[in-house]
């Protein structure tokens, strides 16, 4: 007997027991040769073999009858090829795509090596940057980027401040006087930053080339992805001033706002902190300052000012440096960090000492990270 009749017959015989099933469950019967199946007997069909029983399971079902597996495997195959189910259609979380999309969230960095082997030097170009992750409010960031040679973290460069752009052009080189021998144990690091005058400048993210794998025999300019920066040293602390400069009148004014997360210095878990202002001229300090001091408390608030006579002929010749110190009454003050600011400074203490001069009569105030005391020694002034 045809396969097709005999299901028929058995159709017929769940009819009269369970009355109108079938309606439910087959959408038609043509004349013994083919099924036309409804989308509640393929869901049930292409769920089959799911742990949770889908809802059309309840359906009653006659003891006895089989489901044609053969013949419904070929028509739910040919119906999965014109209708895929919704969850087939959306695109899966991860995967090899998903991969490379996190690849480019940072941005990445165009730079360029050389070495010049009559000076000893290697020169290192930051080109530009696209692509950089947005750590502003409005959707932007404000990058630059610092360079240096580890393992010496103290002899760094850093390039100009690119205001409200993803796709900076540098076009900054900078040189480093190493031995060729001595290149092969460096790692040349470049960290892109977002400037914020404000709060802390935030890492975008890093290049690091191990120079030992770099072939100096000809120039290289290359892109590399940015990659997070690795957790930094432990925090100090920052501190919060503002620069005026009046040069009519040669003064100088720093005013010590406040300072913030300072490291906890205390047994108690706190610290007496003040702050030191030092006017240094050639290296040596010439004059000093120093606030109250605040108990108990890891972000004191000063609004000190202090006044330093500065001609115009030297203000390109001094730097100031503030410590900020943990106050000790039975033992010795300790340092807590140091910044300076000043024209052979670099960084941001060269920043916002530019800021200040290309602003005559006004404070300029900006928040900077404390460093460890014994790495913030200013340059002597040429």
């Amino acid at each position: 007997m045809p396969r097709g009749c005999w299901l028929y017959s058995m159709w017929s015989a769940a009819q009269g027991a369970y009355g109108n099933w079938s309606s439910s469950l087959f959408g038609g019967f043509n004349e013994c040769t083919g099924w036309a199946w409804g989308a509640r007997a393929l869901g049930c069909l292409r769920r089959k073999d799911r742990k949770t029983p889908p809802s059309c399971s309840r359906s009653l079902q006659p003891q006895g009858l089989q489901r044609p597996t053969r013949l419904l495997t070929r028509v739910a195959s040919a119906l999965l090829r014109v209708q895929p189910e919704v969850e087939e259609l959306e695109p899966a979380p991860s995967g090899p795509g998903s991969k490379v999309a996190e690849k480019h969230e940072l941005g990445r960095l165009q730079y360029s090596l050389d070495y010049d082997f009559q000076s000893g030097q290697l020169l290192v170009g930051i080109v530009q940057a696209e692509g950089l992750a947005a750590l502003d409010l409005g959707g932007s960031s404000d990058p630059y980027v610092r360079v240096y040679l580890l393992p010496d973290k103290r002899r760094r460069h850093e390039t100009k401040v690119h205001r409200q752009t993803l796709n900076p052009h540098f076009g900054e080189n900078f040189a480093f006087k190493v031995p060729y021998v001595e290149l092969g144990g460096r790692v040349l690091v470049m960290a892109v930053y977002d400037f914020d005058r404000f709060s802390r400048n935030d890492a975008i993210g890093e290049v690091r080339v191990p120079m030992s794998s770099v072939d100096l025999g000809r120039p290289v300019l290359a892109w590399r992805e940015l990659q997070a920066a690795p957790r930094e040293e432990e925090k100090l602390g920052d501190i919060c001033f503002s620069l005026r400069y009046v040069p009519t009148a040669g003064k100088l004014t720093v005013i010590v706002l406040e300072a913030k997360n300072l490291k906890k210095m205390d047994v108690g878990g706190l610290s007496d902190p003040y702050v030191k202002v030092h006017l240094l001229q050639g290296g040596k300090k010439v004059r000093k300052k120093k606030t109250t001091i605040k108990k108990n408390t890891l972000n004191p608030y000063y609004n000190e000012a202090f006044s330093f006579e500065v001609p115009c002929d030297q203000v390109q010749k001094v730097q100031v440096e503030l410590t900020v110190l943990d106050y000790d009454k039975l033992g010795k003050n300790e340092a807590i960090g140091r910044v300076a600011v000043g024209a052979a400074v670099g960084g941001a203490g060269l920043r916002h000492w530019a800021d200040m001069l290309a602003n005559p009569r006004r404070p300029i105030a900006q928040w900077h990270s404390l460093r460890p005391p014994d790495r913030v020694r200013p340059l002597p002034a040429p």
